[in-house]
């Protein structure tokens, strides 16, 4: 016998951790279970009572951070809500649904410009914002199982990509050019801090054409706060550095040693040099300090927040400044005193200086605990420990150093009054103390150079919290020093608000009325002047995206919207002669099921059984008229219907032409109901029919005519052809696709409809179709070259988009996106598509696809450092221990500051190496890639490659290999790396099945190839086409 069916003894090795169906139930000893545990644990151990050390580990520790495949995933949960709960909790009001929209589209241009356009430091946003506080506090996936989406991460995530792509800010192209601007726009501005709130006032003043404005700052370098008391691990100083660059890139300026006293700089002053608006956004410089700690000093142990973190900062942050300090040499033990955000960055920071303890201790309890959850995690994750109801009241000392602190107990009585209980008093011991009990402006010299402001009973200036001014009318502040601002973001937002604000106040010294509405540019960068305007039959169309004939344009006043949105055209909801009326069935519209159990937005398809409009002919004409009267620019098309009869033919598409239509879709491909009254399908199965049809629109008609294609056919080309006989000017390809989307198990199918529960065959539409629609838009483009085609099925974003384009299509229909969304989706759509063809031009991305960037060396979304590259070492179990051990022995030699660590530089920007190619020249791009099976090179054979750096050992490729594929793939027991063997042919099943992009590639194969054909050799006489190799 040949025991052909029996996996040979090399196989059977191969499927030893093949899964199985089990027969019985699985039983194992706890003990055994206790031990086997620990060998694949990647959580920390919850007995470990050790604590890591993190000396100089200044890598991220968001748990916010995400990797490419996260954040593709996370906007996909979004759901995109009306009025948006989480854009009313944004400071700066960020457009947090269209970000995520462009994020789950790969559209992270669009995103970034989302983000930057109301937020000038999104990225550093979304590194530090509170969102649980914020944005996420208002998220209304909170009322669901799976919880908030991590919109601080995907903020993140999408201006990272930007900032990766180099790409310069430039002035709102629509705008006039800042030598066509009046005087007014070139009064001098100062301001003065070069933290977020002045980034962010400057950034918007240059944004509106202003062309003197300088930034003056104390320090010796730039970010203010963000720099100076944010650690690295949290804000590297590369993302201070990109959002500077891009703020100069407007033409502002920064002088760097220039601080805010009566010897350098005051109020005064900047007015006589001829300032003729200023800001103040220098923050609160100085630290509230207890009296108990009055006498205390560095030598003897003692920081506050304001001398430790710049210190942290500058000995860590490569690149921020010319000098080389070390870090603070701290050990033992550290106390930190506070609750904020600020005592978790200090007491983080601590065991990155060499502390081995760190207690963080607060007056009040855990239910008034400043700090928001995330960090307060973060502290708690590195074995922090947290003391609640403790008051200072003395230090203890011996030989000029710290050795504790003696503490009052607290308490809170029924008014929320804090008492302190001198009876209850406890001493820790400590080698240093940190105070971080907040910060205020007590410098005299601080606050006479801001004479003749007038000042609060707090020792602020008076500000007008809506227009940000204060006291003198051409002096205005934000930030800190303002008084209302407790983050970052609400800094950016104060110094966004007061630009506006001096704004009007500049061009009222010039009589010019400004309104008081704020009308801030967005965010420009050359990418947006690129040319997606497509010409198809002699019309214009400023974006080759429109609205399908279909739900979308029920009516007229959809329609409207729609262009309102800025899609490029429209195809109206097919309609009919008055005698061929419909009326629809209800229900008729549902959810598709062919991507899973996925409920909401995002849905991979639909499928309906709805008719055509049931508004009447002359509600279409009418509204053709308005809309063209209102919308010259867009592109109108009649979509029309009617059974096989020349007359009904030729009076739909005078009329149409009458009313001013630009052109008339024949719809001859409804997959359902229409057929069954000898119309839609009925009509566009036969190609001598639609050839006819076609004919009698050419004699009655001289504007162009597309019949809408069916691709429920055998050979859609070939109907193409006839319409192209019959002198139509192009077709749309394709309509749906006809199907049953599922029965209950009940037997009665969905959609049900009426007592009967019956339903009929409907038409599936979304990107479930649309290999089916990329079949049809190519196979005619190949057949009929230069036969312009208009594109629909799945085209859910830019990118898929451009495919069609390549394809050969001329414009694209959306509808089932619309469904999954609403109209803006243009607006990704478009910046998207500029993107795409932005980025193909320069020579530094070409390792891009489209816009994602190669997958760097990451695990959880962060990089892996060198040391740990190509070691064998998975992140679980006593591999996990080892990898955390060379870390440690990593770090404690590194030179953080070497010029290695330095960012790279982001500027000189990239430019494009050639001429950026616009819309129009892609259309047909693709169609040479395109060929017969027989055509296809069977030498060049490719075989897989898994980076186990990226792997995180699921096994999937091996799974996969071993009963859906080839056997070519082994999985270690004890490690769970997959490798694979010389049986791999090249096929990519694997690939297709990894969950971490990019971390199975195909590579040239370089050992000879030859197909195993089993044991029985080939009984041949002639050679194989589809065999040769």
């Amino acid at each position: 016998m040949s025991n052909v069916s029996f996996d040979p003894p090399d196989i059977e090795n191969i499927l030893s951790l093949n899964p199985l169906t089990p027969r019985f139930a699985n039983v194992k000893a706890t003990t055994e279970t206790k031990k086997v545990k620990k060998l694949w644990k990647r959580n920390d151990d919850k007995n470990c009572n050790s604590c890591h050390n993190y000396f100089k580990d200044f890598s991220d520790i968001k748990p916010t951070t995400l990797s490419e495949r996260a954040a593709l995933r996370e906007a996909g949960r979004c759901l995109k809500c009306a009025d948006a709960p989480c854009q009313k909790s944004c400071p700066t009001q960020l457009d947090i649904k269209s970000f995520i929209t462009s994020i789950a589209n790969k559209n992270y241009y669009g995103a970034a410009k989302a983000i930057l356009s109301d937020n000038p430091l999104g990225l550093t946003c979304g590194m530090v914002c509170p969102t649980s506080d914020l944005c996420v506090g208002g998220c209304n996936l909170a009322a669901v199982e799976e919880g908030p989406i991590n919109i601080g991460g995907l903020q993140q995530f999408a201006v990272e990509v930007f900032k990766q792509m180099k790409i310069p800010q430039i002035h709102d192209p629509s705008l006039p050019p800042l030598e066509n601007l009046p005087n007014s726009y070139r009064a001098k501005i100062a301001l003065l801090g070069c933290g977020p709130a002045s980034i962010s006032c400057a950034t918007f003043l240059a944004r509106l054409g202003y062309s003197d404005i300088t930034i003056f700052e104390k320090n010796k370098y730039v970010g203010g706060l963000s720099s100076s008391e944010i650690p690295e691990f949290r804000l590297p100083y590369d993302v201070v550095d990109f959002e500077i660059q891009l703020m100069k890139d407007l033409g502002v300026k920064v002088q760097l040693g220039q601080a805010l006293s009566e010897s350098q700089l005051t109020i005064s002053k900047l007015r006589k040099d001829g300032y003729a608006a200023i800001f103040i956004g220098i923050g609160l410089p100085d630290p509230r300090k207890s009296g108990v700690f009055a006498n205390m000093t560095e030598e003897k142990g003692f920081y506050t927040s304001k001398s430790f973190l710049p210190k942290v900062a500058l000995a860590s942050k490569a690149g921020m400044c010319s000098c080389k300090p070390y870090l603070p040499k701290l050990h033992g033990k550290v106390i930190v005193l506070g609750c904020g955000d600020t005592a978790m960055d200090c007491a983080t920071s601590a065991l990155r200086c060499g502390a081995k303890r760190v207690y963080i201790v607060f007056r009040r309890g855990f239910n008034n605990f400043r700090a928001v959850p995330e960090e307060m995690e973060a502290a708690k994750k590195e074995r922090c420990e947290f003391i609640p109801f403790m008051s200072p009241k003395e230090v203890l000392e011996r030989n000029g150093r710290i050795t504790g602190i003696r503490f009052a107990k607290t308490e809170v009585d029924e008014n929320g009054r804090m008492t302190e209980d001198e009876e209850q008093l406890v001493v820790l011991k400590a080698d240093f103390i940190i105070s971080a009990f907040g910060s205020l402006v007590s410098e005299d010299e601080v606050k006479n150079a801001m004479k003749p402001i007038k000042f609060t009973k707090y020792n602020l200036p008076e500000v007008d919290f809506v227009t940000m001014q204060t006291s003198e009318k051409d002096v205005f502040c934000g930030g800190d020093i303002a008084g209302n601002s407790e983050m970052t973001v609400e800094a950016v937002n104060d110094g966004k608000q007061a630009s506006w604000f001096m704004h009007m106040y500049l061009q009222f010294l010039h009589n010019i009325t400004v309104s008081k509405t704020p009308n801030l540019p967005k965010f420009f960068t050359p990418i947006d002047t690129v040319d997606v305007s497509v010409e198809m039959c002699g019309i214009k169309f400023e974006n080759p995206f429109g609205l399908a004939s279909a739900t979308n344009c029920t009516s007229s006043s959809m329609i409207r919207r729609a262009f309102e949105a800025g899609w490029g055209f429209a195809v109206t909801k097919t309609y009919v002669l008055d005698e061929d009326y419909i009326t629809n069935v209800s229900p008729r519209i549902i959810r598709g099921s062919t991507f899973g159990q996925n409920y909401g937005p995002g849905l991979g398809s639909f499928l309906n059984i709805e008719l055509i409009s049931e508004k009447t002919e002359k509600y279409w004409y009418e509204s053709i008229k308005e809309l063209k009267r209102d919308f010259p620019e867009k592109v109108l098309i009649a979509s029309i219907m009617c059974s096989f009869n020349k007359e009904d033919w030729q009076k739909l598409a005078k009329r149409a032409q009458e009313a001013g239509a630009d052109a008339i879709e024949l719809n001859l491909s409804c997959p359902h109901g229409m057929g069954e009254v000898n119309m839609g399908l009925a009509c566009g199965t036969v190609p001598e029919t639609v050839k006819q049809i076609s004919k009698w629109l050419r004699e009655a008609v001289s504007i162009p005519f597309f019949p809408k294609l069916t691709p429920n056919v055998t050979d859609i080309a070939l109907i193409a052809e006839a319409a192209r006989e019959g002198e139509a000017d192009g077709v749309t390809a394709t309509n749906t696709v006809s199907g049953l989307m599922g029965i209950k198990p009940d037997g009665t199918p969905w959609a049900a409809v009426g007592k009967k529960r019956a339903t009929t065959y409907g038409g599936v539409s979304g990107n479930a179709i649309r290999p089916i629609a990329l079949r049809a838009v190519s196979s005619i483009s190949k057949r009929l070259p230069k036969f312009p085609v208009m594109a629909t099925g799945g085209i859910d974003s830019a990118e898929v988009g451009l495919q069609y384009l390549m394809a050969g299509a001329s414009v694209l229909q959306v509808c089932s996106a619309i469904q999954n969304q609403d109209f803006t989706l243009i607006d990704d759509y478009v910046t998207g598509l500029k993107a795409i063809l932005y980025l193909r031009a320069i020579n530094e991305l070409n390792d891009w696809d489209g816009q994602s960037p190669p997958t760097a060396i990451q695990q959880k979304g962060k990089p892996v450092p060198e040391v740990l590259q190509g070691k064998e070492l998975p992140s679980f179990g006593n591999y996990l221990i080892e990898r955390k051990r060379k870390l440690v022995e990593y770090y404690k030699d590194i030179d953080l500051l070497s010029p290695k660590n330095e960012p790279p530089k982001i500027r000189p920007p990239n430019i494009p190496s050639s001429s950026v190619q616009g819309a129009q020249e892609m259309i047909g791009y693709a169609l040479p890639h395109l060929s017969d099976h027989t055509s296809l090179d069977r030498k060049e054979q490719v075989v897989a490659l898994i980076n186990d750096d990226l792997c995180i050992n699921c096994g999937k490729c091996y799974m996969v290999c071993n009963d859906s594929g080839y056997q070519a793939i082994t999985f270690d027991s004890v490690t769970h790396k997959a490798h694979v063997t010389d049986n791999c042919t090249g096929c990519n099943l694997c690939a297709s099945v990894c969950p971490i992009i990019n971390c199975i590639d195909m590579i040239p194969r370089t050992t000879p190839f030859a197909p195993k054909r089993g044991p029985f050799p080939l009984k041949i006489s002639t050679s194989s086409q589809l065999g040769e190799y």
